[in-house]
């Protein structure tokens, strides 16, 4: 059947087009005509807080055997196949996402879409990969379990939100991976990586009614309606003290922050740069340059489709921790208030160099147009920026006090002898 035939609706605005194929994945590109290359990412709607119980990281396992072969090619043919072509190839999990990517020379985009589309849809899933992939997957997470920042991160979104999905580990857990069966994957490979979850886009010097022809020409298996998420209550707050030798303290700390959609993106982007973004910022500023208290303090912002937290993030030495507290504290219950007009202009400056830096990244604009399973159209970056000038310092300093005043959740991984003095000075 021609393309054209198959095209249920087209549009064109100044940064991507967008095309949505009958029985088929929604398609975006950004056209990037001076670039040598191109990228293209498979985007899944479906991630780990999507899964059962019985489930638990199978979307992660899924990630690493898709790599494992196809219809056409085996484990070994297909690793060689993407080394000839010369460019990266990657993967990631997350929380409500599942992604595979290439970035290749331009003129060999057609191979890397057949190489990525014969993943998802054609892919081998041999059981005896499975049981070795497995095996690498447990090592993982040995990896993850030695490196403290990774794993106070875990136990801190396991305490932020314990009775929901959001809250299990991406990689899942032994005794999960252990009953999951290569007849497993393939079930949840075909229920969920199918359209209208499945999305493909592309960044780089590609014509997007090319791309779409080439889709356009391809079976696409049926799969399920879009997942419906289960929304999470508020989140925790309070201290979590976990006991662990280690030669650094742990810090987390979250307040409430935004879901991924929402339209206070530019005011919350503001506060958390003047707060922990940059060389300038407060945490850095005092906690680092000031006292010399810590290596690594900043703060972020992480958001999901219904809800989202805006995390400080700090390692110092045990001896010292209590005090670093003490001012973490401190400047969190002035932020708000003491925000200027001269760091305000001076965040705006970082995130609109952030913005249209990143629109010279061919591999950045494939993975911005993966936002498009969020909402109904994306902003652009230079959109974004004009937005973000446009915000006044009075709507900045409201948002950071309402989300601070609704308490944060602590949690602290230190030696156990250590713990009382560190906890004892965390403020309600």
């Amino acid at each position: 059947m021609p393309a054209s035939c198959r095209l249920r609706v087209g549009m064109l605005n100044t940064f991507y087009e967008e095309s949505q194929i009958y029985d088929g994945p929604l398609v975006l590109t950004h056209a990037m005509p001076q670039a040598q290359s191109v990228a293209i990412g498979v985007f899944i709607d479906i991630g780990a807080r999507d899964e059962t119980e019985a489930e638990a990281g199978i979307t992660h396992a899924l990630e690493h055997m898709l790599f494992k072969g196809t219809a056409k090619m085996d484990v070994h043919q297909l690793a060689e196949r993407l080394d000839e072509l010369g460019g990266n190839a990657n993967a990631f999990t997350s929380r409500e996402r599942t992604c595979f990517h290439l970035h290749v020379l331009h003129e060999h985009w057609r191979d890397a879409l057949e190489i990525l589309t014969g993943m998802v849809n054609e892919a081998a899933l041999p059981d005896a990969e499975w049981q070795r992939e497995r095996e690498v997957i447990y090592a993982e997470m040995a990896m993850v379990d030695d490196i403290p920042e990774e794993w106070i991160t875990d136990q801190h979104v396991s305490a932020l939100f314990p009775d929901h999905a959001i809250g299990k580990p991406v990689l899942g857990n032994h005794d999960s991976l252990a009953a999951i069966s290569s007849e497993q994957l393939s079930d949840y490979l075909q229920r969920w990586y199918n359209p209208p979850g499945l999305m493909i886009v592309a960044a780089g010097r590609i014509e997007h009614a090319e791309l779409v022809d080439a889709l356009a020409g391809m079976p696409w298996a049926a799969g399920n309606n879009r997942v419906q998420r289960a929304v999470p209550g508020s989140i925790k707050t309070g201290i979590q003290a976990l006991p662990r030798e280690m030669e650094q303290a742990q810090m987390v700390a979250s307040a409430p922050g935004i879901h991924v959609s929402s339209t206070e993106r530019p005011v919350s982007w503001l506060a958390n740069q003047m707060l922990g973004g940059g060389m300038s910022s407060r945490l850095f500023r005092e906690v680092r340059e000031k006292r010399g208290l810590s290596y690594s303090v900043g703060s972020h912002m992480n958001s999901l489709s219904d809800t989202g937290i805006w995390s400080i993030t700090c390692g110092a030495e045990t001896s010292r921790a209590a005090e670093c507290v003490d001012v973490i504290a401190d400047i969190l219950a002035g932020f708000a208030d003491g925000i200027g007009e001269d760091e305000l202009l001076r965040a705006k400056r970082q995130l609109e160099v952030q913005f249209r830096m990143g629109l010279d990244s061919v591999e950045g604009q494939m993975l911005y147009l993966g936002a498009r399973l969020d909402e109904e159209r994306l902003v652009s970056p230079v959109d974004w920026v004009k937005q973000i000038h446009a915000t006044d310092i009075d709507a900045v300093r409201s948002w950071a006090a309402d989300r601070l005043s609704q308490g944060l959740l602590w949690s602290i991984g230190a030696p156990e002898q250590a713990l009382p003095e560190i906890c004892d000075r965390i403020r309600a």
